[in-house]
Formats: C-alpha cells, sequence, structure tokens
C-alpha cells in the first residue's frame, strides 16, 4: 500500500513539473514588426525591389514558434507565408514595373497574436513605348484598317487610346499589354495614326509616351450626291420649285446606297438612286435643301441654299385711337407694308379681319370700324394674294373703363380746428386716375391715382362745422368731362370748452341729510364721457357717457365727510380733456339740529322768565307791607303843605317810568359764537292813583334787578325778545 501511494506522488509530480516546463517553453511577446523596401521607396523600372518583413520576438523558451507573415498592397492579400524561423521574411519584385507601385504592410501571428507593421509606399516611374502596327497603309474611303498598340514588357490595368492626327479617335481597356482594333478615317487624304496607354494603379494612373506614327492614305471614291433646285435664282413667294437628288458614277457603288433630301429638318424625301420633290416657295421656310448620301459607312452631302423673296411682308394691325374707353367708337387697320411690284399690285392684297364675330365692318382696303367692346379682346387679320396667306400678330384691345362719379368721405372724425383727412374714390374706372379736391369753385390739390393699393387722401382743417359742406372732388381719366362728387356730408366734432359745474342746492345752503347734485355742462359735440373728482382722490367719483351736453351726478343724504372741492371733466371724439373750475361744498349742520337746540334755548328762556316772575311777586308783596318804601320815590314837597291825598288827588295824570328789559340775541349755531351782551328795550309802566310813589319805585328797582339778574344768552331764538307788558304789582 504505501508504495503504491509513493508512485502515485512520484507521477503526480513529474507531470506537474513537466507543466510548468511547457508552460515556460510557450510564453513569449512580440515586441515589433517593421516593414522596410529595399533598395528605396522610390525606384525606376526594371529595378529588383525586396520588401523585408522584420519581427522582434521574446520568448522564454528555446524551440521555435511558428510565424505566419501576410503581405498585403493597398489592402489586399498578396503573400502569406508560414516559418519556423526568427530570420526575416523577404518578398523579391523582379524588374519592378509601374503596376507593382502602392501602399504594402505585413502582419505576423504567433499563436493567435497578431502585430501589424506601419505603411510603406512604393513607387515605380517609367513605362515602355507603345508599338504600333497597322495591316494596310493605303485604304479606299469609307474603307476599314486594323490597328495593333503594344506596351511591351508592362503588367497591371491597361487604357489604349487611338488617334488620328491629333484627335482621339478610340479608346480600349485591356488586361493585357495589347489592344487591337478597326479604324476608319473621316475623310479622303493623309491622316497619321498613333497610339498610347495608361497603366491603372489605385488610385492614381501613370501615362505612357506617344507610339511611333503610322500614316494612312485614303482615297476618294467617284459616287457623289448631286442637288439641283429649279428655277436657280429669283424666285419669288408662291414660285413652283422642283428638286433633284441623284447620285453620279452610281455604277462605281460598292453595296447599297440611300438618299435623304431634307429643308432644314424637314425630311423631303428618300430614296436609292434618285429623289424628286416639288413644292410652293415661301420666304418663311428655311431656304437650305440637302442631298445626302449614305453607303455603308461613307456619307456625302451636296447642299444649296435659295433666297426666296417676298411677296408681300407680314401685315400689321393698328388701332385708333391708341386708347379707347368701352362702347367708344375704333377703327383697327390691317396692313402689309412692304410687296414685290413687280410681281404684285396694291389691289391684289385682300385684308380679312379675326374673328368674323368681331362686330366691325370693313370700310375701304383693310380698315374695319366699330365701338369698342365692354371686355378685353384679341384681334388678327390676314392678308392673301396669289396662293400667299399670312397672319398678323395679335392685337389686344384692352378698352379703359370711364371712371364713375367719385365718393368722398371723411377718414376717421373731422375735428374743428384739428387737421383729418378726406378721401375721393370711384366705385370704378381705368387707372391712372387724377382726383381733385375742390372747395366750392377753388381747387384745394390734385392726387393722381396710379396703382390698384393707392387711394387718394387729401389733408385739410376747417375752423367751423358749415364748412364741411363745402367740400366736393372731382374724378378723370380722360379727356371727357370728369363727374363731380356730392358736397361732403361728415359729423364735425366741435372740441369742448371748459365745464361749469353747478351745484344744487346752493354751496352756501348745504346742510346734513340732503341730497347734493353735481351738474357738469360743455358746450361741444355729443357724445361726452364726463368724470367727477373729489380734490385729493385719484380715481373719479362718478363715470358717465352722455349724448347732450350735460350730466349729474348726485350724492344722497350727505353727512360732514361729504365736505371737500369738486370739480369735473368732459371729453368727446376731440380728444382734448376739460377741467372745471373746482367748487368747495361745506355741509352745514342739520335743521333739526338747529330746530332742537332753539327748543332747548326756548325752554331756557321760558324757565327763566317764570323765575323772574315769581321773584317779582315775592319782592312785591314785601313793599306793599312796609310802611316807607324803598321802591317808592316821593315827590317834591309843596309849599302848601299838603298831605299825601291832597297830592294825590291833585294829580290827575299818571307818573311814566320806564322799565329795562333785557332782548337775547337770535345766534347761528353754524357761525362764530356771538359776543355776549344785552339790548335795552324801554317800556312805559303807567302808575295807577294809587301807590303813585311806590310804583315808580318800582320801576327803578326792577331795571337794577334786570340788570343785575341779566343771564347769558346763547341760543335763543328770534321770536323771544321783548317783553312790553309785566304783572301789575299787588297791594
Amino acid at each position: 500500500m504505501g508504495l503504491l501511494l509513493l508512485l502515485t506522488s512520484s507521477l503526480l509530480s513529474s507531470y506537474f513539473h513537466a507543466g510548468r516546463v511547457v508552460t515556460a517553453q510557450r510564453a513569449f511577446t512580440i515586441r515589433d514588426i517593421t516593414l522596410s523596401i529595399e533598395p528605396s521607396s522610390d525606384v525606376t523600372r526594371d529595378t529588383n525591389v525586396t520588401l523585408r518583413c522584420q519581427a522582434v520576438v521574446s520568448s522564454s523558451g528555446q524551440e521555435p514558434m511558428s510565424r505566419e507573415y501576410t503581405i498585403y498592397k493597398d489592402g489586399k492579400t498578396i503573400l502569406t507565408k508560414t516559418s519556423s524561423s526568427s530570420e526575416d521574411l523577404l518578398y523579391t519584385l523582379t524588374q519592378a514595373r509601374v503596376s507593382n507601385s502602392g501602399k504594402y504592410k505585413c502582419m505576423i501571428n504567433i499563436e493567435g497574436k497578431q502585430l501589424t507593421s506601419n505603411t510603406k509606399k512604393l513607387t515605380v516611374t517609367g513605362l515602355s513605348q507603345p508599338i504600333l502596327n497597322l495591316n494596310n497603309g493605303v485604304v479606299s474611303e469609307g474603307e476599314e484598317t486594323k490597328a495593333r498598340c503594344v506596351a511591351p514588357g508592362e503588367t497591371g490595368s491597361f487604357f489604349f487610346f487611338f488617334y488620328e492626327d491629333t484627335k482621339e479617335i478610340l479608346e480600349i481597356q485591356a488586361s493585357s499589354p495589347l489592344a487591337e482594333a478597326k479604324i476608319r478615317l473621316s475623310s479622303v487624304g493623309i491622316h497619321k495614326i498613333h497610339c498610347d496607354y495608361t497603366v491603372l494603379v489605385t488610385p492614381e494612373s501613370f501615362k505612357s509616351e506617344g507610339s511611333n506614327t503610322v500614316t494612312v492614305t485614303v482615297k476618294e471614291l467617284l459616287i457623289m450626291p448631286v442637288l439641283e433646285i429649279i428655277p436657280p435664282y429669283q424666285i419669288f413667294e408662291g414660285d413652283h420649285l422642283t428638286i433633284s437628288c441623284t447620285i453620279t458614277n452610281f455604277q462605281l457603288s460598292q453595296g447599297s446606297t440611300h438618299l435623304y433630301l431634307s429643308q432644314g429638318t424637314k425630311l423631303l424625301s428618300t430614296g436609292t438612286s434618285q429623289v424628286n420633290h416639288s413644292m410652293i416657295a415661301l420666304a418663311k421656310d428655311p431656304g437650305e435643301f440637302e442631298c445626302r448620301l449614305e453607303m455603308g459607312k461613307i456619307v456625302k452631302v451636296d447642299t444649296k441654299t435659295v433666297a426666296v423673296t417676298e411677296l408681300f411682308s407680314v401685315p400689321t394691325l393698328t388701332m385708333s385711337p391708341a386708347e379707347v374707353f368701352q362702347k367708344d367708337p375704333m377703327t383697327l387697320t390691317c396692313r402689309s407694308e412692304i410687296y414685290a411690284s413687280e410681281r404684285l399690285s396694291k389691289e391684289d392684297l385682300t385684308y380679312t379681319l379675326d374673328p368674323y364675330d368681331s362686330h366691325l365692318t370693313q370700310r375701304g382696303s383693310g380698315d374695319f370700324y366699330g365701338r369698342t367692346l365692354p371686355f378685353i379682346f384679341n384681334y388678327t387679320c390676314t392678308a392673301q394674294a396669289k396662293g400667299i396667306v399670312k397672319q398678323s400678330k395679335a392685337l389686344t384691345v384692352r378698352p379703359k373703363v370711364a371712371v364713375s362719379i367719385p365718393k368722398i368721405s371723411v377718414v376717421g372724425r373731422a375735428v374743428v380746428n384739428q387737421p383729418f383727412k378726406i378721401l375721393c374714390q370711384s366705385d370704378s374706372g381705368s387707372l391712372p386716375i387724377n382726383y381733385t379736391l375742390l372747395k366750392d369753385v377753388t381747387e384745394v390739390s390734385t392726387i393722381s391715382v396710379k396703382f390698384p393699393s393707392q387711394q387718394a387722401l387729401f389733408s385739410v382743417t376747417i375752423s367751423s362745422p358749415a364748412e364741411i359742406g363745402k367740400f366736393m372732388c372731382e374724378a378723370k381719366n380722360s379727356q371727357r368731362i370728369p363727374p363731380l362728387s356730392r358736397r361732403l356730408n361728415a359729423t364735425v366734432i366741435v372740441p369742448l370748452t371748459h365745464p361749469t359745474l353747478t351745484v344744487i342746492p346752493d354751496a352756501a345752503d348745504i346742510s346734513e341729510g340732503d341730497d347734493l347734485i353735481l351738474i357738469c355742462g360743455v358746450d361741444g359735440t355729443p357724445p361726452v364721457t364726463f368724470n367727477w373728482y373729489r380734490v385729493g382722490e385719484e380715481l373719479p367719483l362718478h363715470t358717465t357717457i352722455s349724448n347732450q351736453n350735460h350730466s349729474n351726478y348726485q350724492v344722497p343724504l350727505l353727512s360732514k365727510h361729504h365736505s371737500g372741492t369738486y370739480l369735473c371733466e368732459a371729453i368727446n371724439y376731440a380728444n382734448k380733456v376739460v377741467r372745471s373750475e373746482p367748487v368747495v361744498v361745506e355741509v352745514r349742520m342739520a335743521l333739526w339740529k338747529k330746530a332742537l337746540i332753539g327748543g332747548f334755548c326756548l325752554l331756557a328762556v321760558a324757565l327763566l322768565v317764570v323765575s323772574l316772575v315769581v321773584c317779582f311777586r315775592s319782592k312785591r308783596v314785601k313793599v306793599d307791607k312796609a310802611e316807607v318804601s324803598v321802591w317808592s320815590k316821593r315827590p317834591p314837597e309843596s309849599d302848601a303843605g299838603d298831605d299825601d291825598e291832597e297830592s294825590s288827588v291833585e294829580s290827575n295824570e299818571p307818573d311814566v317810568e320806564y322799565t329795562e328789559v333785557v332782548h337775547p340775541q337770535q345766534v347761528d349755531s353754524d357761525r362764530a359764537p356771538l359776543r355776549k351782551g344785552t339790548d335795552t328795550v324801554y317800556s312805559e309802566l303807567q302808575n295807577s292813583p294809587h301807590g303813585a310813589a311806590d310804583h315808580h319805585d318800582y320801576g327803578s328797582v326792577e331795571y337794577a334787578e334786570l340788570n343785575k339778574e341779566q343771564p347769558e344768552i346763547n341760543h335763543f331764538n328770534p321770536e323771544v325778545n321783548n317783553y312790553h307788558d309785566l304783572p301789575e304789582p299787588v297791594d
């Protein structure tokens, strides 16, 4: 058992050792490969050229490796060789030719590893001179000769060229250095023939020098075509021509012959030995005739030119007058200006007008009269004499359209004292049209309209609306009386005057709770756009468009915050904004508030009067009980020493005393507070027979008391002012 294990171990060790050796022998790298051209990349013809392919390979083993070399020319493989040697691969080009020129490279392949060399270009110069041989140096007219061109010692792809004198007559492509061709020379005489060739080396080509020159003589055949025309001269239109085409020495012809008789590009007739043709001479036809003989490859021609004199010229059609309007009379004239008087008289010419249904009547020879059609029409005329017919060119009659009555209108809007445009335009009429603007009978301006897109626009300015009706315009495109438009009828915009702002109610009598109406009125053309503003605010309070010259804006239920300065603006189609003078609106206290304050004042006065009356009566009672009243002023004692009773009896008239009464002044609550004060009113009090002295004194005391206790008056109505009667004192 141990021996078996030892043997197995030895075998495995030998196997792995052998594997390492094989692997080491196959380890290699291709370091470089180069291609060189010896002796040079540029050589001349017949030089031996060697292509050397040298590879540098590094390997770990000693055993040689199989190398596969490939050489390419212009991308195509020209050599593949396998070698075990490390020596360079050599490829020899013996006696190099131009066809060996090209781009070369080589590649090495070792066990799948490849490396390609750089590209080298080989250029071989020099071609051999070609050799030309002809099998016959003398040929008859139309006979062929065989030519043979050889490029000695050359290889490759060839193009051979054959020349007659200096003109190339043939080109042949060949893969060998030999080309043969059959040559037929073009004319009788001595000709020099040579050849050359080109070797094609992609993408270039190399041209050889010229070959030897070979002389060939071509003898003329005594067979010719003959062209004969009768009459030979002084031929006029309408003359009968007889033309013949024949062959001279027809018996000498070789093979079949063909004759062709032609006039210009028109073939008149054909035949084998003779051709005849008859025709009428026309000046418009080409006067060149040809008789052509074809015999195999031989072609011979005889030509003649015939001059044909016109019998009469092509007629011309004219119109008179040169310009016509629809349904105007016109005359068309058809004339041949030139005719051969030796063959023809003027009376021999007849004229007709085409079309026949043109509604024109012939008057005299070639004159046609009638009225112009209302649309564009083409006319032609025909002149005829001795069987010759000639037609004129077409005459297009374009009747002009008389201008229609122009229409006058305003473009945009007419504004007083501002320039605006007036358009004068006719619905129909041939251009050009001259439009003239008139103001009454005076010409303002004239505009000539020459293009359909053009308009007659006049710029004017008026100072009053009445002027707009003075404008008219006329249109003219002929010698006729120009039609006149109606007078201009258009709305004229009068710019606005400065507006007037009216306040209702009056600005001095506006109270809280009232409805304020602001009326803005202007002079000018409506519609008018009105804007009301309150000074200090940018946006308008109200905007309206009115078809009248005034409008209003209402502010209901005024309050104190409605006080301010108001104004209005107005604008119409004149596009000029006008502004009113500002109006100050002051909202005063409401009437009911004034009445309430007045009521309180009346109540206060009433309370004051009641208080005074009560006070007065209480003081009166005290006086009656006193023996000596401070209220009475005794009269002076009389000299007779009468007592009081007697004095009283003797005085029949009562004493008069005056009482000063204070009347409160009316106070305006909306004005500044009035000054404090009193108005003194004197009331006449009569003393009764009883207590006259007391009455007098009462009045004095009342004056003092009333002045002493005068209250401060602020808010009383005018009704509570005077007191005329006071209550009489109580005894």
